[in-house]
């Protein structure tokens, strides 16, 4: 029998499944739920469990833990008669890795410790290969003695894992993260239609730049998004939408300016607008074809 933690994971999708599918290989007992019967099926056939709801996933796990995509989301399968919180043991620990507002991490922490229940955020970056890879980068909310329980699981996930302060920190430091991630796309893209447009060989060209200041983990990521115009989603703009909505509201909050932040998040929405919200957020390429004269 194994002596890891019983985990439960709700919630399946592009980051979902494989860090699921990691923990697996790693030996861990995962009891998974979703609402993609797919999901479920690749779930078993990984070796994992498929549960038939939240309250069957989690009542048996010493470690619950949550991707999903928003704050409605995480309270809709946190709270209620059907919930976890109505269902996990006393003890449990749930890691939400969901990005949402600082403020739900915060509630969800508060109200969990009325029944007895730990509560870490820890958000993740590096998109669907991270995931994959378990290079993910997690930043992490909550109590130290709680961090160090989770550190293990953590550890089987990502490469990069940091307490960064109490409960809602982890969302606060994810919402820094989409700002700069967004920023940065936004500024490859632009580069990527201004060279094309002044005839150089883009990809000598995007090679060069990635190897000096101008390089970043975006540019190697989304290099081949924007050379082949493969915009299949990693991540998805209606989720990029979502983000940087939280950080212009929390920014708003604690009244620091984002100026260039603010154009960016009007771009993505306008880019959603457009009926590019399934793609992946490498298609801000599009909106600047768009703006530059080019028929999309």
């Amino acid at each position: 029998m194994s002596t890891l933690p019983n985990i439960a994971w709700i919630g399946l999708g592009i980051m979902g499944s494989p860090m699921a599918e990691n923990l697996l290989k790693a030996g861990y007992p995962v009891t998974g739920f979703t609402l993609e019967q797919d999901k479920l099926d690749r779930l078993a056939a990984a070796g994992g469990s498929a549960a038939g709801s939240i309250a069957e996933a989690v009542k048996d796990a010493d470690v619950i833990i949550t991707m999903v995509p928003a704050s409605p989301q995480v309270e809709a399968i946190s709270y209620g008669e059907n919930g976890i919180l109505e269902n996990a043991k006393s003890g449990a620990l749930i890691i939400d890795m969901s990005s949402i507002t600082p403020q739900t991490s915060i509630d969800l922490a508060k109200n969990a410790a009325e029944k007895g229940i730990r509560v870490i955020d820890a958000p993740v970056s590096g998109g669907e290969a991270g995931a994959i890879e378990a290079v993910l980068s997690i930043m992490v909310g909550g109590e130290k003695a709680d961090f160090d329980a989770a550190l293990p699981i953590l550890e089987t996930l990502g490469k990069t894992i940091v307490l960064c302060g109490p409960h809602g920190s982890g969302q606060t430091v994810k919402a820094a993260n989409q700002l700069i991630v967004a920023v940065n796309i936004q500024a490859c893209a632009e580069a990527v239609v201004f060279l094309e447009k002044s005839g150089v060989d883009l990809n000598a060209a995007l090679d060069v730049l990635n190897g000096g200041l101008a390089g970043s983990t975006v540019l190697t990521r989304k290099k081949d998004n924007f050379l082949n115009r493969d915009f299949k989603p990693g991540f998805r703009i209606d989720l990029h939408h979502k983000d940087m909505g939280i950080v212009t509201d929390a920014a708003r909050n604690v009244g620091a300016a984002l100026p260039v932040g603010a154009v960016v998040a009007q771009l993505v929405a306008s880019l959603r607008a457009q009926g590019d919200g399934g793609l992946d957020h490498s298609a801000l390429l599009r909106a600047v074809e768009r703006l530059s004269g080019a028929q999309i």
